[in-house]
């Protein structure tokens, strides 16, 4: 009998213990802790995929899915004579000639080039086009399913991505990792949103989510070159299709996206369409606020390699080095954001337009440079103003839509993120072909006026801050302070009743407008 005791304890312990979890589950603060690392991890998840294969691509460009190979000769191959061999294949070597290598027959590098941009912009191109739909689905869904199924997808691109042997292979892997991002990237922010409807915690949510997308876009490419050279080519493929496994199975086990709770969700307020939030003014000026400070970074990733190589003679090693400093000034400008949009929230709109003068003098800057150490400050400046300006806008779009429309966020964060696929979308194409014609110094100088002109255009912001909150009907239904958007489905079946009459629902927050008047905020 003695040995039968610790069996007898192990399912007593693993009862204690689930029901200890469950508890932990229920406590609305550590729920949305939990929901705010779901969220970060898919983040860090889809920006690392974005960027794992910088390293990984060259191998799936040529024709044979490798780098080309030479075959046995006495001299090594130098630039002069490989450019004679594969421009001139038509006439056989004679024997007078020198022995020199032998290429095998591969695309022009001009016809390369095109190829990379195009798999790179492929993503956003495609997430660009599934966003205004996407949102739509969130606000009709809710966040937590939407979410579930973006995992899902970035699952089977990853998938794709390990698996894959050629350039079409890997070019529908790309194109399927954009519609996972349009469902998880804008469900997740939107999520945030929703869980920390208060200042100055729901600009720290947003700040770290922040963090999570930089620090994915830094390790990936060391992160995906180390595993590729020591463990295979599938091998960074498959760490993330865990990742992103565990954090969809962690999803499903905190929010329940299929419980009897998640399905009333015929119950939810009924959110802006996206047509109407996109001509909202406020809306506009900051969708073009991010899409004007993310251009410098989208064109300047895939050019600034080459013109690095002209100009400075810089190695590989250096102009693969050269945004890896970004990252301090990065997290240091969401920091200082979110500590002084707790102290001084009405001035958003001023962190936002300082963060594009930034930008602006950094993109004027790094054409001016001719040496490693000044690239790299001028790189970490650009950085620097990114981080102020999204870390500032971001929350400022969720206030937006919680003062003049209804506080759901799944289409205004879709507007978000069609304004960065714009940028992301038309770097990797466009960017080549500006340089060619007009040259790199143009192309910096111009992106670097254009973020100037556009920071006086946040002033249209600065009554932004006066605005009070609307009352709305997750306020209205909600006796203690508001966890999310489920609180609105649960207190939604909640009677009211007064003295002496029958219980009955709390009127909604148009009740007492005329029909079709939708301007229920006030000026404080």
């Amino acid at each position: 009998m003695e040995p039968e005791a610790p069996a007898g304890r192990a399912p007593a312990a693993a009862s204690k213990l689930s029901e200890a979890v469950g508890a932990a589950l229920q406590d609305p603060r550590r729920q949305r802790r939990l929901v705010l690392v779901i969220v970060c991890v898919a983040l860090f998840l889809d920006n690392m995929l974005y960027m794992v294969i910088v390293p990984i691509v060259p191998y799936y460009v040529h024709p044979a899915g490798e780098k080309p190979t030479l075959t046995s000769s006495p001299t090594p191959p130098t630039p002069t004579n490989a450019s004679a061999v594969t421009g001139n294949t038509s006439e056989p070597p004679t024997a007078d000639l020198p022995a020199k290598p032998i290429v095998k027959p591969r695309h022009p590098r001009d016809n390369e080039d095109v190829k990379i941009g195009v798999l790179f912009a492929s993503k956003a191109i495609l997430q660009l086009l599934v966003n205004p739909l996407s949102g739509t689905f969130i606000d009709r869904m809710s966040y937590d399913l939407p979410l579930l199924l973006g995992l899902g997808v970035l699952f089977a691109s990853t998938v794709m991505f390990a698996f894959a042997e050629d350039y079409a292979t890997l070019f529908a892997a790309r194109s399927l990792q954009g519609l996972g991002s349009a469902f998880a990237d804008t469900s997740g922010i939107a999520m945030i949103a929703d869980k920390y409807p208060e200042e100055p915690e729901r600009s720290r949510a947003l700040g770290l989510a922040l963090a999570f997308i930089s620090f994915g876009s830094l390790v990936a490419p060391p992160f995906g070159g180390f595993l590729h050279e020591f463990a295979g080519k599938s091998a960074p493929f498959l760490v993330l299709a865990a990742v992103s496994l565990f954090d969809a199975l962690l999803l499903l086990v905190v929010a329940k996206p299929f419980s009897a709770a998640a399905r009333a969700r015929a119950n939810l307020p009924v959110g802006t369409p996206i047509h109407r939030l996109m001509l909202d003014p406020y809306i506009a000026v900051v969708a073009g606020a991010l899409t004007t400070c993310n251009i410098p970074l989208a064109f300047l990733e895939p050019t600034i390699a080459t013109w690095m190589e002209r100009t400075m003679a810089a190695s590989e090693w250096e102009a693969g080095i050269a945004w890896l400093p970004a990252f301090v000034p990065h997290v240091l400008g969401v920091y200082l954001t979110v500590r002084l949009a707790a102290r001084y929230p009405h001035l958003q709109w001023l962190y936002g337009a300082f963060g594009l003068a930034v930008i602006g003098a950094s993109s004027c800057l790094v054409p001016a440079c001719r040496s490693f150490a000044p690239l790299v400050i001028s790189l970490c400046g650009l950085c620097f103003g990114i981080a102020l300006v999204d870390t500032a806008l971001l929350p400022t779009l969720a206030f937006l839509v919680d003062v003049r429309h209804v506080s759901v966020y799944g289409s205004v964060y879709a507007i978000a993120d069609i304004s960065y696929c714009v940028a992301y979308a038309l770097g990797p194409i466009v960017a080549g072909h500006i340089v060619h014609s007009l040259g790199f110094a143009q192309l910096s100088l111009g992106m670097g006026l254009a973020n100037l002109l556009y920071a006086p255009v946040l002033l249209l912001l600065r009554n932004v801050g006066l605005l009070k909150r609307s009352r709305s009907e997750r306020d209205v239904l909600l006796d203690e302070p508001p966890q999310g958007l489920y609180d609105a489905v649960r207190l939604r079946e909640r009677p009211m009743s007064d003295r002496g009459a029958a219980p009955r629902s709390p009127p909604g927050p148009l009740d007492a407008c005329e029909e079709g008047d939708y301007d229920y905020y006030t000026r404080s």
